[in-house]
Formats: C-alpha cells, structure tokens, sequence
C-alpha cells in the first residue's frame, strides 16, 4: 500500500477519466458542421471581412453551413441593455454554431475594437448553456503592412477564456491590399493556401470533437463544487 502522504489530495471519486464510448460516440452527428465567422472592420472594403467571406467559400466547399455576422450596428458592449436587436442576434448565432472563425484587422498593434466588441457581447454563460464552451476556434488576422502574429495571439487568448477549442493553426496575411482582386477575392497565393490549411484544420477538430466536446471540457473542480452545493441541499431537506 502507498504512503498515503504520496497520493494526491483530491476527492477521487470525481474524477471523470475517459471511456472508450465517452471519446467514440456511438451515434455521431450527421448534420452539416456550423461555423460562425466574425470580422472587425466597418469598412466598405474590409479585409478582415473579404478574409472571412472567402473562409466561408472554403467552408462550405467542405459540407459546412455558415453564417457570417454583420457588425454594423452592434452597439458598444454595455452601451445597450442585451436585448438589442443586434445583440440578440449574435448570441443566438453563438449558440447556433460547432464552431467559429475569428477574422481581424491589426490596428495599433493588436485587434480592432469592433472585433473585441463582438466578443464581448458573448457571454460566457447564459442560464445553463455556456454559448461557446468546447466549442471550436480559428484565427486570423490582416495586417496593412509586414507580417505580425499580434491580433491572432490576442485572439487565443480570448478563445481560451470563452473554453473553446483553439486549433493550432492560423493565418496572418501580410499587406493584405495587395491579395484581394477587384470583386474581393481573394488571389491565389501561400497565404491563401494558409487559409485553406486552416479551414480544413477547423472541420476536421469540429468533426473530432463536436460530439464529445461537453467531456472534453468537464472540469475536475466544477465537479466538486456541485457536489459540495447539492450535498449542502440535500442535508437542508434531510434538517
């Protein structure tokens, strides 16, 4: 028998350690993967917005649904109580997607205001649905001029703060006026192979994940604290 002072000081019987049919569903979604895309940018000629247009192309070329949110509109966060049209509107695509696409400009060295506000407006809980938790993630950026990871290591950051499964790979596209033609595509070149490596990358974790993700993302201490709670509960109703 061990040294009881050589085991972990932890409540074992919480722990949640995977089954075979926990990681391999038995029935598996059929349906299209959902991504929403966001970008940051008002302007009529938005890169961060012809980025995501053509991730969207990419996507569905690949058997996903997508939807693409217009920020225009989306009052400042706290500016407007969230039942605001635009607001709603967000959240309800929150929930409605498997997965999202995070499209950026880098402005003053790290992400647009309007991206942030986006993100913002998302809680990170509402009720008992958690809106983006185990939930997947790709970012990427535009830069105006050399190539900079700024706004996509920003954006990391905030997928790991709304729990969602951040692929690791990304896309930066450098002096972005340059790889858009006239009609907003955009041309044939490595950043937009990247951006191919990427979306393929974000179906391929959203089909891996996408029906065990609430495992995924179960936590040791949450699990805890609702059996502290409930224990405390069930001893009021036993007094």
């Amino acid at each position: 028998m061990r040294d009881s002072v050589l085991l972990p000081n932890v409540d074992t019987g919480l722990f949640a350690l995977p089954t075979l049919e926990q990681l391999s569903p038995p029935a598996r979604a059929t349906h299209p993967p959902r991504f929403l895309l966001l970008y940051g940018s008002l302007r009529k000629r938005s890169f961060s917005k012809l980025l995501a247009l053509e991730a969207a192309r990419l996507l569905e070329a690949m058997g996903a649904e997508t939807r693409v949110f217009d920020p225009a509109g989306l009052p400042l966060p706290d500016a407007e109580p969230d039942t605001h049209p635009k607001v709603q509107e967000l959240r309800q695509l929150a929930q409605w997607a498997e997965g999202m696409v995070w499209s950026s400009p880098e402005r003053h060295g790290a992400m647009s205001g309007i991206m942030k506000a986006q993100i913002d407006w998302i809680p990170l809980s509402h009720g008992s649905v958690r809106p983006t938790q185990g939930k997947t993630l790709a970012v990427m950026q535009v830069s105006g001029g050399s190539q900079s990871f700024n706004a996509v290591n920003q954006l990391r950051i905030l997928g790991r703060w709304m729990r969602m499964l951040t692929i690791p790979n990304q896309s930066s596209v450098a002096k972005a006026f340059n790889e858009f033609d006239d009609a907003g595509r955009m041309k044939p070149s490595a950043f937009y192979d990247r951006v191919v490596d990427v979306m393929e990358e974000l179906m391929k974790f959203t089909l891996l994940t996408r029906d065990v993700s609430p495992f995924l993302v179960d936590r040791y201490s949450e699990r805890k604290e609702s059996a502290k709670a409930l224990s405390k509960r069930v001893g009021f109703r036993t007094i």
